[in-house]
Parts: structure tokens; sequence; C-alpha cells
């Protein structure tokens, strides 16, 4: 038993450690490929943009940051 848990352990820590690296800026673009989007496709992403609107009355909003008092 043990052992297992040892094991167990040494599986779990390894792999824990084999998640983490360091990216350097350059590769950073490599690695931020439009595949790798939630939505792979952005014309259904923008359709579903627009029925959401048009059932709530309301356009914009979507990742822009700021307040209500004209600041930003």
């Amino acid at each position: 038993m043990k052992r297992f848990l040892a094991a167990a352990l040494a599986a779990l820590l390894g792999a824990g450690v084999a998640g983490c690296a360091r990216v350097k800026p350059y590769e950073r673009e490599l690695l931020a490929k439009p595949t790798m989007t939630f939505q792979p496709d952005p014309h259904e992403d923008v359709l579903d943009n627009h029925m959401l609107e048009a059932r709530e009355g309301a356009a914009g909003g979507y990742g822009s940051a700021g307040g209500g008092c004209g600041c930003n």
C-alpha cells in the first residue's frame, strides 16, 4: 500500500511539474493560434452576438473595460 501511495504521489507530482513551462515573448505569437479559441468559427460568434443583442435590446459591451464616468 505504501509503495502504491508513493508511486501515485510521484506520478501526481510529475504531472504537475510537467505542465509548468516558461514561454518567451517571441514564442507567444506561435502559441496564440486562432484555432485555439473557444469559438473556432468567428462568423458564428458574430451571428450569436447579433442574436443576443436583438433579444436583449442592447448592443456592445463585449470584452472592453471602463466605467460610467466617461474618463476612459
